[in-house]
């Protein structure tokens, strides 16, 4: 099977399953807070070029003219409903969406803000050669990063020095073996994670 035709199968399952948690968060979301019940952020994805990616808002309406870290579980522009949608990483869901349109895929590196991709070296940009995804090896190992990143006294300087060097690193491991069945690991690893 090629990745591309499990990134759609795997997806469709999903949200199939999915949809009945869907309309609920989805309704919280629209009673908790102003606002709509999508948030989109334009990220980098392969080869270099912007794409939309979707997400479950967990913020107040313009939050990230403050800035593009969430500093911390208790960042004050995290909703009520944000902050769970947060812990249990459910607010990612929608990214299934971007699979569909063949903008991601289930498994790879995850897609960075351009502000961002502008600081990789030509060796970190190696990352942008294949499609970004909605988990890998990184997402598992900072599982808490926005926890790290509320206990720096500079994030932007921590992430940018310290969480995005580490992050491709890991990520240049899976390029490395980029498998149907390193990705079935991989799925195995984040619902694991997620569930402890």
């Amino acid at each position: 099977m090629s990745k591309r035709l499990f990134d759609i199968l795997f997806s469709l399952v999903v949200i199939t399953c999915f949809l009945p948690i869907g309309i609920i968060i989805s309704i919280f979301i629209l009673f908790g807070s102003k606002g709509g019940v999508f948030y989109m952020q334009d990220r980098i994805g392969k080869s270099g070029k912007s794409f939309g990616l979707y997400k479950f808002r967990t913020m107040r309406p313009n939050s990230d003219v403050l800035g593009q870290l969430t500093v911390g579980m208790r960042d004050p522009r995290i909703t009520g409903v944000g902050y769970f949608l947060r812990k249990y990483k459910l607010d990612e869901f929608p990214q299934f969406l971007n699979v569909l349109k063949g903008e991601m895929s289930v498994v790879g590196p995850r897609p960075e803000v351009k502000k961002y991709v502008d600081l990789y070296t030509d060796e970190q940009g190696e990352i942008l050669k294949v499609k970004p995804g909605i988990t890998d090896y990184a997402s598992i190992e900072y599982f808490d990063e926005n926890r790290i990143l509320g206990k720096s006294s500079d994030p932007e300087s921590t992430y940018i020095h310290e969480i995005m060097p580490a992050k491709i690193d890991l990520n240049r491991k899976y390029l490395a073996n980029p498998t149907l069945l390193h990705d079935l690991k991989i799925i195995g690893l984040t619902i694991r994670k997620v569930i402890s």
